[in-house]
């Protein structure tokens, strides 16, 4: 049965986080809010976990879900190598609606889908977000919604649409969410003296913006 927390108050907010990395650590779903819309998340390095997110969902393999982290540091635990433009791009848009596709680092075990040797990373700008990151290291996130429905805007959208199949809801309210989904781009093409930036979505940061803070590389 799934538990929802009101983070608005502060007993609930403690005992939420608390409940919230429980579940993770057992491989059950948690739903939180970002700052683009409310994610459904597990944990990244269980791939029974991230199997049950995509169920949750209604997605295959074929649609992996983002990671979420905490710090411009974890995204280099994460992925093969960090170019200066990348850096210049986490340095101007983390945390923020920008997420970056690159090059998973081969050391790691785990298995969030089809990725093609990719992992797309994003550093989101909520605290409630950001300090459950930062006590279970990096999340597979995917928008808390069932795949072709709009994402969940609010705790309650994302309980309609998913259920038990969540073990805990963390209701941050119903203005923290921005409701524009963030830009995913592929960083794998840059390089130091430039490269190509390729966005595969767009959403909360223009190409324009993009374009202002790595103006060596081509973005399209």
């Amino acid at each position: 049965m799934a538990t929802v927390f009101d983070c608005s108050v502060s007993t609930e907010l403690l005992a939420g986080m608390r409940n919230a990395r429980g579940a993770l650590s057992r491989g059950e779903l948690v739903v939180f809010p970002t700052d683009t819309v409310y994610g459904i998340a597990a944990d990244a390095f269980s791939p029974a976990a991230v199997h049950k997110l995509l169920d949750a969902k209604g997605r295959t393999r074929q649609s992996p879900p983002p990671v979420l982290v905490s710090s411009p540091a974890m995204l280099g635990a994460l992925v093969e190598e960090v170019t200066p433009q990348v850096t210049a791009l986490v340095e101007a848009f983390w945390p923020g609606a920008l997420t970056i596709v690159l090059n998973v680092q081969p050391s790691l075990a785990w298995d969030l889908g089809e990725t093609g040797g990719s992992v797309a990373v994003r550093m989101p700008h909520n605290d409630l977000a950001l300090e459950l990151l930062t006590e279970t290291g990096p999340l597979a996130v995917s928008s808390a919604n069932l795949t072709g429905n709009p994402p969940a805007l609010t705790a309650a959208d994302a309980r309609e649409m998913l259920g038990d199949s969540v073990d805990v809801y963390l209701d941050g309210g119903v203005d923290v969410v921005g409701g524009t989904a963030s830009t995913i781009v592929d960083a794998r093409g840059l390089t130091e003296d430039g490269g190509e930036l390729v966005v595969l979505r767009h959403g909360d940061i223009s190409i324009e913006d993009l374009a202002a803070v790595i103006p060596l590389a081509t973005v399209r």
